[in-house]
């Protein structure tokens, strides 16, 4: 169950809970003040139950004599301590708060955990690399969105969530056996691509897609994916399946190699006609982040005794095993409706 922090009759229940939550933590942390968590905790605790304009029994002074305490009373640093545990959609909630909750949620020490290790690597192949002296919140936020380099044939951000490193590489970065013979292949623009374009499949007997990247990626461990298509895509989610045709007969092969010598291999029936599948190809690790790691991929249909067409090739997807376990989710039901999957 989340909250919601718009203004409404629930919000003032959330404030109330932030309050006692963040003088208890003051207390642990700092110490008593003049007026103690718990004094704090029973007084707010009466006002909730209608005391709050007249003195109770054995309160000669009456609660009003002290003033109501407020989100912006928590000292900054104390915030900034307990949202440094949060994860960045949470951060974001709570900066909206109060100003004191938005100052602390600037820190730095907050953002830099949550930043890739290799955020320097990876702002430097960015044509836009900023000034130099943004805070690592705003840093965070630039690789949140899509960011496209070479040449606009590639894309990285990272995971708001987890800030796992994701990387797509456009079917124009890819070496595509007979790409330039109008007779087997053409670039068909879409809106239904990050790079706006797909290369698409008319007919051919050999079908051959090779790929390699080289990227520094951080610790962990990565899925690669094909994002295809069957049938013909165009502007404005237009569709057209004449064409497609020979995916039914034999298995695609997808492989993927790297320069560590690991090694992934799936095969798989081609299906789910009008809907975009990423087809898992397999999983590395990478364990020396400071270090690029040289991936090679491929996908091959290369049996010669039927032709086979109207297929989209859009790109190519890496990106951290639990980022991509929705992908992964969709793939496998695709493969179920389409006779099966063999993975090595």
């Amino acid at each position: 169950m989340g909250w919601s922090l718009d203004s409404g009759g629930s919000n003032k229940y959330l404030k109330f809970i932030i309050q006692n939550i963040g003088f208890l933590s003051l207390s642990l942390f700092l110490g008593p003040f003049s007026l103690t968590a718990l004094d704090y905790y029973s007084i707010s605790g009466r006002r909730k139950m209608g005391a709050n304009a007249s003195a109770l029994p054995g309160d000669p002074e009456g609660s009003s004599s002290l003033s109501k305490p407020k989100l912006d009373d928590i000292p900054e640093s104390c915030v900034a301590l307990v949202l440094s545990y949060l994860d960045p959609p949470e951060i974001a909630k709570l900066a909206r708060l109060s100003r004191t909750f938005r100052a602390a949620s600037s820190a730095d020490f907050i953002w830099l955990p949550k930043l890739p290790s290799t955020y320097p690597y990876i702002l430097s192949k960015l044509s836009d690399q900023g000034t130099g002296d943004e805070c690592k919140k705003d840093i965070f936020g630039r690789l949140c969105r899509p960011n496209l380099f070479d040449d606009g044939t590639k894309e990285v951000w990272i995971d708001r969530r987890t800030g796992g490193v994701c990387l797509a590489i456009s079917s124009k970065a890819l070496t595509i056996t007979g790409i330039d013979d109008r007779r087997y292949w053409n670039h068909t623009p879409t809106d239904e691509s990050r790079f706006q374009t797909v290369a698409y499949l008319q007919q051919i007997w050999w079908l051959e897609v090779d790929g390699e990247v080289d990227f520094q990626f951080p610790s962990g461990t990565y899925s690669l994916f094909f994002r295809l298509h069957l049938g013909r895509v165009g502007k404005r989610l237009r569709r057209n399946s004449e064409n497609v045709h020979g995916w039914d007969l034999k298995p695609a092969q997808f492989q993927l190699k790297t320069h560590d010598g690991q090694h992934a291999v799936s095969r798989c029936m081609l299906g789910d006609l009008g809907n975009w599948v990423h087809y898992r190809v397999g999983d590395f690790i990478v364990e020396e982040p400071d270090a690029l790691t040289r991936i090679r991929f491929s996908l091959t249909q290369i049996d010669c005794t039927h032709t086979k067409g109207g297929l989209c090739v859009d790109s190519v997807l890496i990106c951290p095993s639990n980022v991509g376990k929705d992908l992964c989710y969709v793939d496998n039901e695709a493969r179920k409706k389409v006779l099966g999957c063999r993975t090595t």
